[in-house]
């Protein structure tokens, strides 16, 4: 759900921002209604060769877990720019072809995007440019290794969902096909 129109700022976050509204109900009443907005944000399935990049990352609060290369969008950015931008500060690649997957909106209460991209034939042009709250390692899977950590127990983020439904309803190799296409 995206914010009303009428919903007005009553706290603003370094990341969350809080917003309430009057909503008239079915019983023609009304209440205060409340939502949370934060930046969106994407994830980038990168591919090298016939691999797929994942990272290994840590926080000052929150230590070694694994995601897909990724992060905020910032303030006036389209989120395909900032995809290009996290790829290039978390990974040192670049690619030049690049295709929207999929876009979740994971939380009702939440005014928020998760992007997911495919950048394909990424090729390494720089070092990483981390923040400082920020320490992360480049890996390279196999996509049948992509595959098993996806839906593993050291993954957690919202693409376990679409891989699992691939592998159920046996689209796997469609997206195979789709991640290492070449233009």
């Amino acid at each position: 759900m995206k914010l009303p129109p009428h919903a007005k700022l009553v706290f603003k976050g370094e990341i969350f921002n809080t917003y309430q509204w009057e909503q008239e109900m079915f019983d023609g009443t009304h209440q205060t209604f409340e939502m949370l907005k934060r930046p969106d944000t994407n994830q980038i399935i990168a591919t090298v060769g016939e691999k797929v990049l994942v990272t290994k990352e840590s926080q000052p609060n929150k230590h070694n877990y694994f995601s897909l290369p990724g992060g905020r969008v910032e303030e006036g950015e389209d989120p395909l720019e900032g995809a290009k931008r996290e790829l290039l500060e978390e990974t040192g690649y670049e690619s030049d072809d690049w295709e929207l997957f999929r876009t979740y909106d994971p939380l009702h209460k939440i005014d928020w995007s998760i992007y997911y991209y495919i950048a394909r034939n990424c090729r390494k042009v720089a070092e990483p440019t981390l923040d400082a709250g920020e320490k992360i390692e480049v890996m390279e899977f196999a996509f049948e290794d992509f595959c098993d950590f996806i839906t593993g127990d050291e993954y957690k983020g919202d693409f376990v969902t679409d891989m699992l439904r691939m592998k159920m309803n046996g689209t796997l190799n469609d997206f195979k096909t789709l991640l290492f296409a070449h233009k």
